[in-house]
Parts: C-alpha cells; sequence; structure tokens
C-alpha cells in the first residue's frame, strides 16, 4: 500500500504547512486591522495597495507558486535519479543566476516606477498627489522583490527535501515586521504610510534570514557556481514562463481587477483588497498547503514511473482540499458581513466600507474551489513537466477575465471584477482538468465522488445552523464591536461542530486520515 503511505506524507506535510500558514494569516490579519484602523480606505490606502500589488503579486507567483513548482520537479528527478551531490550544485547555479537577475530587475523596478503606477493603475494619473505617493511607495518596495524570490527558491529546495516548516513561517515575519513599522514608525513620516512600504522591505530581509540556517541544518550549503550552462538550469527555464501564467493565474486576474478598480469609485481598490485579504485565509491555510505538499510526492511518483499511484495521490489531494474548501465557501457567503465587520469595521473603517467589501468577498467567494483546486492541478502538470498544457489554459482565462471584467465592472463594479476573477480561474481548472484526463486517464476515483457528497451534505447543515443563529440572535452591522465578535463567534463554533459533527457520522475519509495524523503527531514514540 504504498499509496496510502505517499497520501499520508501529503497529509502529513499539508498539516504542518496549513498550521504555519494559519498562523501567518492570524498575523496578516492583525496586519490588515492595524492598516485599517490607522489608513482607513481611501485614497493613501489605494496608493499604498496599489504599489504593494507588484511586490505581493511576484511573491505570491514566485513563493507559492511558479519559481517552486519549477524547481521542485527538476531539483526531485536530480535527487532521485543522480545523487544529492548534484541535485544541490543544481541549486547553487540556480541561486547565483537568479541573484544576478534579481539585481537587474530590482533596479529596473526602482527606475521604471511611474511607467508600472501608469500602466497598474491609470486612474490615479488625474489625481498628481495620489499617482505621486504610489510611485514613492513602489521605488520603496521593489527591492522587496529581491529577497522574496531568494526565499522563494529557498522554499523549493528545503520541500524537495520535505521540510515545510521554515518557509510556510517566512510571511509570519513579514506581517510582524509591516505591524511592527506601522505602530512605531509612522509618526516619523510626512506620509505616515511609508513606514507600511518601510516595514514590507525589512521583512523581506528577515524572511530570507530565516531560510539560511534551515538549509545548512538540511546539508544545502549553497556557494556561488556561475555554470550557467548546466542543463537542469534550461529544464527550470523552460518550466518557469508557463508556469507563471498558468499557476499564477488567479493573481495575474487579480492584478487586472486592480487596474480596472483604478477607474472605479474611491475605495474600490481597497475594498477588493480587503475582501482577498479574507479569501487567503482558507485559500492559504489548506490549498497552498495541499498544493506545496503534494508536489514533492507527485514529483517522486512521476520520476519513478509510478502513475497509478499518482493518480490515487491527486484524487487524495483534491479531496482533502475541497473538504475544507466546500464548507469555507458556504461559511464566507453566510457570513461575509459579520468577517469583514468583525475584522476590519474601526477606526477610518466604516460600515459602508464594510458593505462594499463583503460584497467583493460574495463574488471572490464563488470561485475559492477553483483557486484552490488549481493548486493541485497545476502540481501535476508541472510534476509531468508539461509547459504548454497551462499556458494554453491561462490564456484562455486571461481573456474571459477581461472581457467579463469590462463586462460587469460597470453595473456590479468592483463587484464584478471580484466575479470576472472567478468565473476565469473557474474555466482555467476546467480547461486543464480536461486536458490532464486525455494525459494520464481517469484521476478522480470513486472515493473522490463519495466523500465530496458527503462534504457537501456535511456544509448544507453548517449553513442552515447559520440561519439558525442569525434568527435566535440576530446580526446588526451597527452593534458594539463585542456584540458582533459574539455573534461571528457563534456562528463559527456552531458551524464547526455541525460539520465536523455530521463528517464524523458520515466516517469521511478525510477526518479519517487528518485524526490519524494527529494522532501518531501525539502518541510518544516507541523506544
Amino acid at each position: 500500500m504504498a499509496h496510502r503511505g505517499e497520501n499520508e506524507k501529503v497529509a502529513r506535510a499539508a498539516g504542518i504547512v496549513g498550521l504555519a500558514t494559519m498562523l501567518s494569516r492570524i498575523f496578516g490579519f492583525i496586519r490588515d486591522m492595524v492598516v485599517a484602523a490607522f489608513f482607513g480606505a481611501g485614497i493613501a490606502t489605494d496608493a499604498f495597495f496599489v504599489a504593494f500589488r507588484i511586490p505581493n503579486l511576484l511573491r505570491r507567483l514566485l513563493g507559492e507558486g511558479s519559481l517552486t513548482v519549477a524547481f521542485i520537479p527538476v531539483f526531485t528527478e536530480y535527487l532521485k535519479n543522480k545523487s544529492r551531490e548534484s541535485a544541490l550544485e543544481l541549486a547553487s547555479i540556480a541561486l547565483t543566476l537568479l541573484s544576478i537577475l534579481l539585481v537587474v530587475v530590482s533596479l529596473a523596478g526602482v527606475l521604471f516606477s511611474p511607467l508600472i503606477v501608469s500602466v497598474m493603475a491609470p486612474g490615479f494619473i488625474k489625481n498628481p498627489a495620489q499617482f505621486d505617493l504610489a510611485v514613492f511607495l513602489t521605488r520603496v518596495m521593489f527591492p522587496y522583490i529581491f529577497f522574496i524570490s531568494l526565499v522563494a527558491l529557498c522554499m523549493g529546495i528545503l520541500n524537495s527535501l520535505r521540510h515545510f516548516a521554515a518557509p510556510a513561517l517566512a510571511p509570519v515575519v513579514l506581517n510582524i515586521a509591516m505591524i511592527l513599522s506601522v505602530l512605531v514608525l509612522h509618526k516619523y513620516f510626512e506620509e505616515p504610510i511609508t513606514s507600511l512600504a518601510i516595514g514590507v522591505v525589512f521583512g523581506g530581509i528577515l524572511q530570507l534570514a530565516l531560510q539560511w540556517p534551515f538549509l545548512i541544518k538540511m546539508g544545502a550549503r549553497l556557494k556561488p557556481n556561475f555554470n550557467f550552462h548546466h542543463p537542469g538550469i534550461k529544464k527550470i527555464g523552460l518550466l518557469l514562463l508557463p508556469t507563471l501564467v498558468g499557476s499564477g493565474i488567479y493573481q495575474i486576474n487579480i492584478f487586472i481587477g486592480t487596474i480596472l478598480a483604478s477607474v472605479l469609485p474611491k475605495g474600490s481598490v481597497s475594498f477588493l483588497y480587503y475582501a482577498d485579504r479574507v479569501v487567503e485565509l482558507p485559500l492559504g491555510v489548506f490549498a497552498i498547503a495541499v498544493g506545496t505538499a503534494s508536489l514533492p510526492s507527485f514529483s517522486a511518483q512521476v520520476a519513478r514511473g509510478l502513475f497509478d499511484e499518482f493518480k490515487r495521490t491527486i484524487s487524495f489531494s483534491l479531496r482533502l482540499i475541497l473538504y475544507i474548501t466546500v464548507p469555507a465557501t458556504v461559511a464566507l457567503i453566510a457570513l461575509r458581513e459579520p468577517i469583514v465587520s468583525v475584522l476590519f469595521q474601526r477606526g477610518a473603517f466604516d460600515s459602508h466600507s464594510t458593505l462594499m467589501t463583503a460584497q467583493a468577498l460574495l463574488y471572490y467567494t464563488l470561485g475559492l474551489w477553483a483557486f484552490s483546486v488549481i493548486r493541485v492541478i497545476d502540481s501535476a502538470f508541472f510534476s509531468l513537466q508539461d509547459r504548454k498544457s497551462p499556458l494554453k489554459a491561462a490564456f484562455v482565462s486571461l481573456l474571459v477575465n477581461v472581457g467579463l471584467s469590462i463586462l460587469l465592472m460597470f453595473p456590479l463594479k468592483h463587484g464584478g471584477l471580484a466575479l470576472a476573477t472567478s468565473a476565469a480561474s473557474a474555466v482555467n481548472v476546467l480547461m486543464l482538468s480536461f486536458i490532464l484526463r486525455k494525459k494520464i486517464g481517469i484521476f478522480l476515483d470513486q472515493k473522490f465522488y463519495s466523500s465530496l457528497g458527503k462534504t457537501f451534505f456535511a456544509s448544507a447543515l453548517m449553513g442552515i445552523s447559520f440561519y439558525l443563529v442569525d434568527f435566535m440572535y440576530p446580526w446588526n452591522i451597527q452593534a458594539a464591536f463585542e456584540t458582533r465578535a459574539l455573534f461571528l463567534t457563534i456562528c463559527i463554533a456552531t458551524g464547526i461542530l455541525v460539520f465536523f459533527g455530521t463528517s464524523f457520522l458520515l466516517k469521511s475519509d478525510e477526518i479519517v486520515s487528518l485524526l490519524n495524523v494527529i494522532r501518531r503527531k501525539l502518541r510518544p514514540s516507541s523506544p
């Protein structure tokens, strides 16, 4: 039962990454609470979020996507079929080449910041003060790309060596740096939001510093190596460009939404940003966790030619993601106003901002299943070193996103942009799933459909429980914070009890797998 062992490795690694990412998201929400309280949703925050989109986009594409998924299959192939020394030599070459390229990119970004902001937020041009602020903040934060891209490469090395904790904890460091920068430095700048940009750069430096001791501990002592003609580098390069587009399609669509939102009413960019942050909780804690954990397993199975096990692991990974994503979708739709209100409604962030952000959250949540599933589907393609299929699907998805965004942005305002992003991601998933089935055969087994049926049933009961709570303890957006927080706490506690209780009674395989991992972690080791 080798596939069961590999599934348990995926579940265990996903648990480690998920817990670390949960901690990161908690600090991320604290960071956003601080930002909302100090700066609200207006001209300054719109300028910051546009400027932050660029390094944040590359963080997600590289740190949580392209560089990692392009590097891991090739690095794993060298580990399995050649030697550890050959694999680490490849890593050293990749680090050297990447460092050189990133210096050039960072300098170019600082130099061309006015052009970048003009493209990203053309609506800012009519307000020179906002445009200048966005350009200044972009220049301050652009060096962050250098550090976070190197962190992404370190993540690929550590994940391939089956170490997941340090890379997953890195964003915690960024969030802490940003929080402290606002609290300590905001009063020292003429434009207080500059303190956030300073925090981003220091956060990047600290994230890279966190990875290095763990690399040394795992025996990965990287050093400069200028052998750029190494065949492994060519393989990584051939995978990287389509991976940038394929695995990062959600972020690219968000990027397009930011451009179009800049011409909508004031605050639209911020509403989309805050809603995206809420969606990132289940997306980051579970989808990225499972995607990160499954890629080394996929790559190892493909390298050994174990395609039956490969398909079973894909099915298991998708079941694991949907087991959390489906109830998360129900909860985010039903509780969108209470969630946004409790997280952000304070200081300069008023009830109107809550309602506008909740509207964007509704439309983003409709695509949560697609944002999540694409992590596993993309990982499957990249473990096969198929660079063409994700690129084709991504191109179609981009066209769908642009077309729907233009069509929906005026009747639904910023909500239309969020809905277009969700629809485009769904198209991406459906296309790639069809192509993957043609490539490797049927990969969704009977267990998948049985599990999905149980998950839908438990999620429906959970949704009903929310409305029962609202009937007995009505929601009031204008109530005191304590009252709003109590309502949300009761709903979440009730929902968790109903969902997992129903899953346990239905004997869902996913809860059994998760409980087994927890039991093994808690059980004392045998002497």
